[in-house]
């Protein structure tokens, strides 16, 4: 059975960086757009092709998807259950939400009832599955992730002393749990007219405020490079709600369906189920649905030190543990040495660093930086050799 490299397709969104996919692989970037994200997988809005073939992916996995996934896969799926991605954030991304699997199945159904296209702007529902994901930095990669612990929320806002939500900032402390958080947060995402702009205006007051702790100075410092792209928008008092993390070169986190995020800026790669739900509150010119983003919220604080995922040394290669059987996610130290690896599902494997030559049978290929191939179940092994560094996506 043959293994495949992939033409991958480029999404030019607005926020996606114009230089960082050339610097990191050597993108062509001829009309000068934004390169947001390139999409590795067999989802309809941006499915790869396998270049010796010239097909689609999903084509190719329809011809025979319990030899090309495995039968466990093919019959649970029905399609290829993840979607691989580089991500290349140079403007904020939104505040975010992704709905579980039951409430997206139930979204879906309710909106093509009512006949709204998919491709239409007030669309939430674009699939019916969940979209749980993990991010791998490749350069230094902002990101907001979860609630902050109410005890820091409470503190923060505190030491902001913003009088227009003194009444908030009370109920939220006689009531310091879940739906006490609820209430906190639908009420500042929800506010307009005078209320919002007396709040954001005392906010951007206290920006240049000499004498403050740590953790509000890096909160504020993110809120006031959001009112660069975003002036008027109540999303730049997220940092203030949400946990600020910063991922190195090399290190990685996993976002829960339901839980409030937002990448900020760098570039990663993404590894998710296979959707494209989004809900969002704030920080975007995109469609905004406040009520159906908190109906699909759990409001439940992460703690900080919890947010950054431990990887696993497993024959040498790291695993990086996720809670969810769509996916899961392995870096390759790629040496001279020849190593051979056995395929548990179809995968794919994209080039980070270096030249690298992979083979299964007797097909072989050659991957340098920004490159991918798409491995078959049915492959049954692969090997590889050179030097360089792999991200291996399956399931």
């Amino acid at each position: 059975m043959a293994i495949f490299k992939l033409k991958n397709h480029i999404q030019n969104y607005a926020w996606g960086s114009q230089t960082s996919m050339f610097d990191l692989f050597g993108f062509e970037n001829i009309d000068n757009k934004p390169q947001a994200e390139l999409w590795m997988g067999a989802h309809p809005r941006g499915c790869s092709m396998l270049e010796q073939l010239g097909v689609l992916l999903t084509d190719y996995i329809h011809q025979d998807a319990n030899d090309i996934l495995g039968t466990y896969t093919a019959q649970r799926y029905g399609q290829l259950p993840f979607l691989f991605k580089v991500l290349a954030a140079h403007t904020p991304l939104s505040i975010q939400v992704h709905p579980n699997k039951s409430n997206s199945e139930r979204g879906f159904e309710r909106e093509s009832a009512q006949e709204i296209a998919l491709d239409a702007i007030n669309r939430n529902y674009k699939d019916p599955n969940h979209k749980p994901e993990l991010v791998y930095a490749l350069t230094h990669y902002k990101a907001m992730n979860g609630f902050r612990p109410i005890k820091h929320i409470i503190a923060l806002f505190d030491e902001l002393g913003l009088p227009a939500l003194e009444y908030e900032l009370s109920s939220l402390k006689k009531m310091p749990n879940s739906d006490g958080l609820q209430r906190f947060f639908t009420a500042l995402m929800t506010f307009s007219g005078k209320k919002k702009l007396a709040i954001l205006n005392e906010l951007q007051g206290v920006f240049d405020r000499s004498h403050m702790s740590d953790r509000l100075q890096q909160a504020l410092t993110y809120s006031k490079s959001f009112v660069e792209y975003y002036e008027g928008d109540i999303g730049i008092l997220a940092p203030l709600i949400l946990n600020v993390v910063e991922l190195e070169p090399g290190e990685a986190m996993f976002l829960h369906s339901e839980t409030p995020h937002a990448y900020v800026k760098g570039t990663a790669l993404e590894i998710m189920a296979s959707s494209d739900n989004v809900l969002r509150a704030g920080l975007t010119p995109k469609h905004i649905d406040v009520q159906e983003l908190i109906a699909n919220t759990r409001f439940e604080s992460i703690r900080p030190e919890q947010l950054k995922l431990t990887p696993i040394s497993i024959e040498g290669r790291l695993n990086f543990p996720v809670p969810v059987d769509d996916f899961a996610f392995d870096i390759l130290n790629v040496e001279p040495i020849v190593k051979e690896q056995y395929a548990r599902s179809a995968e794919i494997l994209f080039c980070i660093d270096g030249e690298v030559k992979i083979w299964s049978g007797d097909m072989s290929l050659n991957l340098k930086p920004g490159e991918s191939v798409f491995v078959p179940y049915s492959a049954s092994w692969y090997k590889y050799e050179g030097r360089g560094l792999l991200a291996r996506a399956y399931n």
